[in-house]
């Protein structure tokens, strides 16, 4: 593919409070290996508190600061892009120089609506931060050369193809990607995956941050299942396993609870026997992933198993009870 036939591209970099990642993100971006002129840049800023908005700035960048989520953020970009081809970085995340041109070939695909790269750790000397990024690795090793949706972390994509769609669900401030995936899905559309184009995600780097994170999936992963059914069943990057574990401490606390009539205490063995399983699938998923990457600091993740379950449970509960109080509206 010579120079002019590569497509204009507008990479839209969505933030909030991000100042300790947004200047290497943007300088990833600027260094691209790609003709001059071929790339605009716009950082949607949803209203940080802290200095992202002035070290955007900084760089020869359009930078919008609006209260927004992601989701419409993305579709206000949208409007005012100036390209066909659409690419979306996390603003803590950075790219390899190459990573555009290694993704492009791909849209010439038959039924390509867009393509992404794999996912590597930024701050992999944190032992939690390089947990996680194992983690996320070994779930992205399931998927083949195609895929029904994958995160906004580093993704391009056809402008018409999310106009097509009806843009991004404003309603769902994170898991957007699963349903705007499902979407384009029903419509005959893939995402291509490439995993020579190399970007570096800075994970949470404390299991309080994990926390947070995840309780926000929690609460969104519902909203997508009362949208999107079937979607429970899971898929090759989050598979039934996962959604099952937030049911289980369901049942794990239902049960400790029922046991507190005296009548009823042999439901707090069953309650045990679900936890102690829980445990036993968490140590071995755990160990596995120590084996493959060779580092059994990555039995850390048998701890954030239960905080991202925990999480997930407690964001469910959140959700269903703003859907029952009409909250939710």
């Amino acid at each position: 593919m010579t120079e002019t036939q590569l497509p204009k591209v507008t990479i839209i970099v969505a933030s909030y409070n991000c100042q300790d990642t947004i200047a290497e993100c943007l300088k990833s971006i600027l260094a691209l290996d790609y003709p001059e002129g071929f790339v605009e840049v716009i950082v949607m800023d949803g209203v940080s508190r802290d200095s992202t908005v002035k070290i955007a700035e900084q760089f020869p960048i359009k930078v919008i600061s609006i209260r927004l989520n992601a989701p419409a953020a993305y579709n206000y970009a949208l409007k005012i892009a100036a390209h066909p081809i659409l690419g979306f970085i996390d603003a803590d995340a950075k790219v390899e120089r190459d990573w555009l041109r290694k993704v492009v070939p791909h849209l010439y695909e038959p039924q390509v609506a867009g393509v992404s790269g794999s996912i590597e750790t930024w701050n992999s000397t944190n032992p939690w931060a390089r947990s996680i990024g194992y983690e996320l690795k070994n779930r992205y090793s399931r998927i083949g050369k195609h895929t029904g949706r994958i995160a906004t972390m580093n993704l391009l994509l056809k402008k018409a193809v999310i106009e097509e769609a009806g843009g991004w669900d404003e309603k769902l401030p994170s898991q957007y990607d699963t349903d705007f995936g499902f979407r384009i899905s029903a419509k005959g559309y893939k995402i291509a995956y490439e995993p020579g184009a190399v970007c570096y995600h800075f994970n949470r780097p404390t299991l309080k941050a994990f926390y947070r994170q995840q309780l926000q999936y929690g609460k969104n992963t519902l909203k997508l299942y009362f949208k999107h059914g079937h979607l429970a069943k899971g898929d090759e990057i989050t598979d039934m396993g996962m959604n099952v574990q937030p049911v289980l401490l369901l049942a794990v606390v239902a049960l400790f609870f029922l046991g507190i009539v005296p009548l009823l205490r042999v439901l707090w063995v069953g309650s045990g026997i679900i936890l102690l399983a829980m445990l036993v699938y968490f140590v071995y998923s755990a160990v596995k992933i120590s084996v493959k990457f060779h580092d059994w600091s990555a039995m850390r993740l048998v701890v954030l198993y239960f905080v991202r379950t925990t999480a997930w449970f407690v964001g469910a509960v959140n959700t269903t009870v703003r859907y029952l109080t009409g909250r939710n509206k």
